[in-house]
Parts: C-alpha cells; sequence; structure tokens
C-alpha cells in the first residue's frame, strides 16, 4: 500500500492545503484518518496513566501477548483482531492478578509474557499456510483499514474513553501512592485489574496503526513527554492525547507522498519530540 502511495500522490508542492485536499481524495486515507485519531486520542490518554503508574513493561508485554492471539485466530479460522483482544485481555487479567505492587510487578509480566510467546510460537507452528494477517499487525495496518474495523474501533474508544472517566480520580489515587490509597478503602487489586483491561484494550486498537513491535512510539512516548512538560495530571492528560495526535496525522499526511511506512514517521516524529524536550531541559538545568 505505501508503494502505492507514491504513484498516489506526486509528492509536496508549496502549498500544502492543496496536498490535504488531493490526499482526502482518496477513501483509504479518510479511513486511515478517522482510525488514527480514535487510536491517538485513546493510547494518548491511558498512556499517561502507563507511564506514572510506571506499566511501560505491561503495554509493551500485552501488545506481544496480542500477536500471538492473532497467530491463534489466524489458526482456527477467525478475525485475527478477536484473537488479539482475547490474549491482551487475558494477559492483562494475569499481570493484575499475579502483580498486586508496582515494586515486584516486572516479574510477574515478564512471565506472562514468556508464556504467551511460546503459545505464540506454537501457534505459527502449526499453521501451514502464511499468517499474513497476523504477521501485518506486527508493524500496524492503517492504510488497509476497513469500514467495519473503524466502527470496532471507535467502539473500543468509547469503552475506554469511559472507563477512564469513571475511575479518574482512584486511578490517579493508586498511582501516586498505593498505601494511602488502600488505607482509605480503595481496593488496589481492582484498580489494577480494571486499568490492565483498559490498557489491553487500548492496545489492541493501537496496534492497528504502528503495530506490535512500536506500541511505545504511542502508549508510551507521548505520556513521557507529557509528564517533563507539566506536573498536573489534567493538563499531562491533555498534552499526551495532543502528541499522539500530531505525531499520528503528521505520519499518516507525509506517509502519503513518501513511499515510507506510516508507523516509521509516526515513531520518528514523537522520538525526536522526545529528544528535544530532553536537550532543552538539560541546557536549562545546566543553566
Amino acid at each position: 500500500m505505501t508503494a502505492n502511495l507514491t504513484t498516489l500522490g506526486s509528492g509536496f508542492s508549496l502549498n500544502l492545503w492543496n496536498d490535504l485536499v488531493s490526499m482526502w481524495h482518496y477513501g483509504f486515507m479518510q479511513h486511515a484518518f478517522e482510525a488514527g485519531t480514535i487510536v491517538a486520542v485513546i493510547a494518548g490518554m491511558i498512556g499517561y496513566f502507563v507511564v506514572i503508574r510506571r506499566l511501560s513493561f505491561a503495554a509493551h508485554a500485552l501488545s506481544h501477548a496480542g500477536f500471538s492471539g492473532a497467530a491463534g485466530a489466524v489458526l482456527l479460522g477467525l478475525n485475527p483482531l478477536v484473537g488479539l483482544l482475547a490474549f491482551t485481555t487475558a494477559g492483562g487479567l494475569a499481570m493484575a492478578s499475579l502483580g498486586r505492587r508496582a515494586a515486584n510487578r516486572d516479574v510477574q509480566i515478564g512471565t506472562v509474557l514468556a508464556f504467551m510467546l511460546g503459545l505464540g510460537v506454537l501457534f505459527i507452528s502449526l499453521y501451514k499456510g502464511y499468517a499474513t494477517e497476523a504477521y501485518s499487525l506486527l508493524f500496524g495496518e492503517i492504510l488497509g483499514i476497513s469500514s467495519t474495523n473503524i466502527v470496532l474501533t471507535m467502539a473500543a474508544g468509547l469503552v475506554s474513553l469511559l472507563g477512564v472517566l469513571l475511575l479518574y480520580r482512584r486511578l490517579l489515587f493508586t498511582s501516586l501512592d498505593e498505601d494511602v490509597a488502600e488505607a482509605k478503602g480503595i481496593s488496589i487489586t481492582g484498580i489494577n485489574v480494571a486499568f490492565l483491561l483498559l490498557v489491553a484494550l487500548a492496545t489492541s486498537i493501537a496496534v492497528q496503526i504502528v503495530g506490535v513491535l512500536l506500541i511505545f512510539a504511542l502508549m508510551v512516548t507521548p505520556a513521557a513527554i507529557a509528564q517533563r512538560l507539566t506536573h498536573r495530571p489534567l493538563e499531562g492528560v491533555a498534552v499526551s492525547v495532543l502528541i499522539a495526535l500530531l505525531a499520528t496525522w503528521i505520519g499518516l499526511f507525509v506517509a502519503f507522498y513518501v513511499p515510507y511506512p506510516v508507523s516509521f514517521f509516526i515513531v520518528s516524529s514523537v522520538f525526536l519530540l522526545y529528544l528535544i524536550v530532553r536537550l532543552l531541559q538539560s541546557r536549562s538545568s545546566r543553566a
């Protein structure tokens, strides 16, 4: 699909507005922007809590567990997204149940990840054909997303948004101080389970954009930048969402005219911004 974009778009002109209008003539680009916008908002919002709760490894692990689920779904003749969501959900439940405290959570996450990757290897070895649909999830397939998948992405995004709104205060409280939150009567295990299920859902829909191997681009890096720019939670969430949106839109726009993968431009955008913020803050602190 990316190779064909060069044929469709004749390259950048001096009038970027005309470039944008020209790009919007194609239905697959409209679908890509619709899905990308939904995913960027959800990934940026949930990613902020992923960072402050020190669950970056969990988001990474769930994306790989999702690939194993996609491979299993292909083996059974099902839609890979069904297996992706099933395995990320199961992985999130297992991680939350085994790793109650942040201090010892990495060991449990690694254990669950190793088991699910083992299942993925088994599924792929049992499948006699070439699992194109499953492998496409490694690097994302936003330019081939269908209208049906956009509806599913929208539904998953609304569920994620509602979940964060309902859990916001308790989620923030337990993120900052688990011991005090528990003393106030908040169930740490319950919050962990609910939040990791939201992470699993967000990971499942974000995989369509940047793929399993690059999930950090939208789930972690924008939030890490936001955490350095502001210490207020609501502002941090807003900045994280804004960065994820801009990176996704820029990546889609550039990829229409340049014959390279969309995920590369999205990842490069947020990575370069992270480096710039780090550099500016380092110079400021030295001054």
